[in-house]
């Protein structure tokens, strides 16, 4: 699908507040509300807008606490992963899963309210992925936290 400066405008908007009516929307981009729905709807029938979602603060909600989990295992097979992922899915803590390249296999991402409860979770996860190795990184202070993407390589 290829993208004017109207659907861009759109798209930037809802990164920022997916919560804005659709008539704010609509005067901002310099449309009328059913042309500019359509234009939602086509962002969405491509995939393009995966969802609209409400993004919490971890820190009043308890799970402050992030961790990066290194994780590298001499296991690479199929079954190894299908495994790793189901154990995953489960697991609210974990936020984002990542395979890398390089000497880490995976990233994991987990929040929780404490070390102690890190502590918990690591021990049931390590249990959980046999032949890996798992390091682990506190975060201090999160310096960015975004979850807009860039529009202008579009």
């Amino acid at each position: 699908m290829k993208l004017d400066q109207a659907d861009k405008k759109i798209l930037k908007l809802l990164q920022n507040d997916a919560s804005l009516q659709l008539a704010e929307i609509a005067s901002s981009v310099g449309l009328s509300a059913t042309p500019c729905w359509r234009r939602i709807q086509k962002l969405e029938q491509a995939g393009i807008i995966r969802k609209r979602v409400a993004l919490l603060n971890e820190s009043l909600l308890n799970a402050g606490v992030s961790v990066f989990m290194s994780i590298q295992t001499t296991n690479h097979d199929s079954k190894w992963l299908q495994d790793f992922s189901a154990a995953l899915t489960d697991l609210p803590e974990v936020m984002e899963v990542y395979r890398l390249s390089g000497a880490t296999d995976y990233l994991l991402r987990v929040a929780v309210p404490s070390v102690e409860h890190y502590d918990n979770f690591y021990k049931k996860i390590s249990g959980m992925i046999p032949d890996s190795n798992i390091s682990s990184s506190f975060a201090m202070e999160c310096i960015k936290s975004t979850t807009a993407l860039p529009l202008h390589y579009v």
